[in-house]
């Protein structure tokens, strides 16, 4: 359902390109697709792309294809419905279209011709075309090879809000061409993804501050944004914040945690006991929780345990 509105809303702002009653038309088959009347809704879509060469039909036609919406996956023909729609100056087609010349999708890969598509999706304000021609710059694939200039394209994008963009050039800072890299500068990148609540990002920001890499060892923070991941059930990030609200400073009066503390050592010991592990980080997790279950009142179990069986429900572990 979340797919079918994206198309709805991608549609919308585009409007301009179909006549009163191809609008409509368009609209009744959108209807069928929200509701997954999936050989309807194509035959809809493909009669009004051969009848008017509607370029939103070719877009959701190259879904179809693409995603195998009451058919087969057929990534060729996708691609081809998205060179019509890219042709009739639709931005997301444009760049599919891109991905599908550099991958050699549709026809032998051209790198070249890739990187001008990437561009008139940019022009057409698809922003993380601007990363994906950006990453060409990188790897020298049909543009001459340039780090600094992939660097510039990408932070473009970035500096106008697309999230994967801001990924992208936090990631650069700290893992691309030495002469370029800033760890200061990727801790400020992926701030500003971390605070949009990107998981992979809250969780690479608190190895950062963690480590003390771009910043001062802030272990407290770090924990917060551990925690943050998380919480939304980025696994990676659980063993993580179990070990910083385990490694607590304990009153020096009784030796003990703080409560607080204690509860949550538990609740994410707990969950990552849950989680595939190798034989190392079970014997860790298995030392730490037998310390807290030594010294945690029994009559807080039951409260903790729900809350852990609630995570584990919302975001359970990957079958093995």
């Amino acid at each position: 359902m979340l797919l079918f509105r994206f198309i709805i809303l991608l549609l919308l702002p585009v409007a301009a390109f179909a006549t009163t009653d191809v609008n409509t038309e368009l609209h009744r088959a959108q209807e069928m697709l929200t509701a997954g009347q999936y050989a309807d809704a194509f035959v809809e879509y493909e009669r009004l792309a051969r009848t008017t060469h509607q370029p939103l039909a070719h877009f959701t036609l190259g879904m179809f294809y693409e995603q195998g919406w009451g058919r087969q996956v057929d990534k060729a023909e996708a691609c081809r419905q998205y060179e019509q729609a890219a042709k009739g100056g639709i931005p997301t087609a444009t760049h599919f279209l891109a991905q599908c010349l550099l991958n050699g999708v549709h026809q032998p890969a051209n790198p070249a011709l890739a990187a001008q598509w990437f561009q008139k999706a940019a022009d057409l304000g698809h922003l993380i075309s601007l990363c994906s021609l950006g990453e060409l710059y990188f790897e020298g694939k049909g543009v001459k090879q340039d780090n600094t200039k992939g660097l510039q394209l990408c932070q473009q994008a970035a500096e106008r809000g697309s999230l994967p963009a801001i990924e992208r050039v936090a990631r650069f800072y700290m893992e691309g061409e030495e002469k370029l890299r800033d760890p200061a500068m990727a801790l400020q990148w992926l701030e500003i993804a971390a605070q949009r609540n990107s998981p992979a990002s809250q969780f690479q920001l608190g190895i950062m501050l963690r480590e003390g890499l771009g910043h001062s060892v802030d272990l407290h923070t770090a924990r917060y944004w551990f925690e943050s991941a998380a919480s939304q059930g980025y696994r990676k990030a659980y063993l993580p914040t179990a070990e910083l609200y385990f490694n607590t400073p304990k009153d020096p009066a009784t030796g003990r945690w703080p409560e607080a503390e204690l509860a949550k050592a538990y609740l994410w010991l707990s969950a990552t006991e849950k989680q595939h592990l190798n034989k190392d980080e079970k014997k860790q997790v298995q030392l730490m929780r037998e310390q807290v279950l030594d010294v945690i009142p029994d009559s807080w179990l039951k409260d903790l345990d729900v809350q852990v069986k609630e995570h584990l429900t919302l975001y359970p572990a990957p079958s093995s």
